[in-house]
């Protein structure tokens, strides 16, 4: 199949698996190890809890060189349980910011060293009749949107946030990723930043993810 490429930005896929009878793990190994030589990101994930046992984020140019490497993981005795699409973008309220944080947002270099717990969790803006973001003026979201990463400022060196639209992609309106110092800043930093205006009238959350981020043979040591 041809290439699928946006005009900008990168394809981002979350894949949450549990492993089933026929499992391979050296065979998954040499999969992901395979793909992360070329010019695919695969942040590998041990997940805490009963919803997966281990996830993948990945990012890539082409649409259809991440449903291959879905399929090869599904071929390692994969059961892929939830999953996730979406695109790196701008923000329409971030359309000025220096050219540096642009290409940071459409083509983030993943994972963090020094950042190892993670979480992830699609979210959307509430449509009701009384709470409907988008019949709010563009001034005033901007407003809102500006005193919401006022708020996640101030969490700069504990976390990196990465936002990716999945507005007619996906369930929701956009994947959120967390890479944190410590456990307890997913907390601090969700919990803060709830407060805002933004998300406190305005925001639906989905499911979260968390779990801790390593190179894929020793996700799967704890993992499975």
């Amino acid at each position: 199949m041809e290439p699928l490429i946006p005009t900008t930005g990168l394809g981002v896929l979350h894949l949450f698996c549990k492993a089933n009878q026929s499992f391979d793990a050296e065979k998954l190994v040499e999969v992901i190890d395979k793909k992360n030589l070329s010019d695919v990101q695969i942040i590998s994930v041990s997940i805490l809890g009963h919803k997966a046992d281990f996830a993948f984020m990945m990012l890539s140019s082409d649409w259809v060189q991440l449903r291959e490497i879905q399929r090869d993981i599904k071929n390692c005795g994969v059961d892929i349980v939830d999953s996730y699409v979406s695109l790196t973008e701008i923000s329409e309220y971030a359309a000025g910011v220096p050219e540096e944080m642009r290409r940071a947002r459409l083509y983030p270099e993943l994972p963090p060293s020094d950042k190892r717990a993670w979480c992830f969790y699609p979210m959307s803006k509430r449509r009701n009749p009384t709470q409907n973001w988008f019949t709010l003026d563009f001034d005033k979201r901007k407003d809102l949107m500006y005193e919401h990463g006022a708020s996640g400022r101030k969490f700069a060196g504990r976390v990196l946030q990465v936002i990716t639209g999945s507005t007619g992609i996906d369930d929701f309106e956009w994947g959120v990723t967390l890479f944190c110092v410590n456990p307890d800043d997913l907390k601090d930093v969700v919990y803060t930043m709830r407060f805002d205006t933004a998300s406190a009238e305005y925001a639906e959350f989905g499911p979260f993810y968390s779990g801790v981020v390593d190179a894929i043979e020793e996700v799967l040591k704890l993992s499975v």
